[in-house]
């Protein structure tokens, strides 16, 4: 999909690159050291690193496209009444990240507003995972990568035959819900489970076929914005909890390929996950 070039000429897609890499590698140099944690939640943490990593990210687009909107997860929306929005998660595992554990992303994604729907349609996506040093990338309508070798969604047909990833977010009824429905209609009767503490990276590990699908009941749109790009583009679909195809403000998300979302669905329709 051709989108602008940068001001200096370069592709959204080197640039998204380019930004992913810059907050990265920062944040791998300060991953197990001593970190000024702050709670937005009594559950949901901000570390320093999370905003200095947002603020390199900023800054990189800012050089290059000093013309389009940002939306960042620790930072107030900057409109600049452009069709074009970047989007940013500057740690998609923050969590994990303060334990030390090494399961955390950096988000960049590029959207432009579809005027029919009134919603932003990502049409660049890059989920980098500094630890292991993996670039998951996708471009509306060019195929989903990682490190530059293409990548496709999971081939299985049945839910029995899959592992699933998922996310239980925040402490709230919806989590609750989502735990309940695992004892109730999953568990004993599927390959196992994953909760993965990045939604960000569950998404690309479904479009890799490294996990079968990925479920999660309250997404911003930070954290779905390259994966949703990434999981279509490399053949999957993502939903919401109700059927309909999921945009970056659909909070709850399934990703998986058709048939074993069809299935999740009918396994789990009387869920109260599913309705709330």
């Amino acid at each position: 999909m051709t989108t602008p070039l940068s001001k200096n000429k370069k592709t959204a897609l080197m640039v998204a690159k380019e930004t992913a890499i810059i907050s990265g590698e920062y944040i791998l140099s300060r991953f197990n050291t001593d970190l000024d944690i702050s709670f937005k939640g009594r559950t949901d943490i901000v570390t320093d690193a999370d905003t200095h990593s947002e603020e390199l990210a900023i800054t990189h687009l800012n050089a290059e496209y000093p013309d389009h909107n940002i939306l960042s997860e620790e930072s107030d929306p900057f409109d600049q009444g452009s069709d074009y929005t970047w989007i940013i998660d500057p740690i998609d595992g923050t969590k994990n990240y303060a334990a030390g554990i090494p399961h955390f992303c950096v988000v960049v994604a590029l959207g432009k507003m579809d005027p029919a729907t009134r919603t932003i349609d990502i049409i660049t996506g890059v989920t980098f995972d500094p630890v292991r040093n993996e670039m998951f990338t996708a471009v509306k309508g060019e195929g989903a990568y990682l490190n530059g070798k293409p990548i496709k969604i999971s081939s299985k047909s049945k839910l029995l035959d899959s592992i699933l990833g998922f996310d239980l977010g925040y402490v709230d009824d919806k989590a609750t819900s989502a735990l309940a429905m695992i004892h109730q209609d999953l568990w004993p009767d599927i390959q196992g489970f994953r909760l993965m503490g990045s939604s960000a990276l569950g998404l690309a590990y479904a479009a890799c076929n490294r996990i079968d699908l990925y479920f999660h009941h309250s997404l911003s749109a930070w954290d779905v914005a390259s994966g949703l790009l990434l999981v279509r583009e490399a053949g999957g679909e993502v939903q919401t909890k109700f059927g309909d195809p999921a945009n970056i403000f659909s909070g709850g998300i399934i990703a998986s390929n058709p048939s074993i979302l069809e299935d999740f669905k009918n396994i789990t329709s009387s869920s109260e996950w599913r309705l709330l």
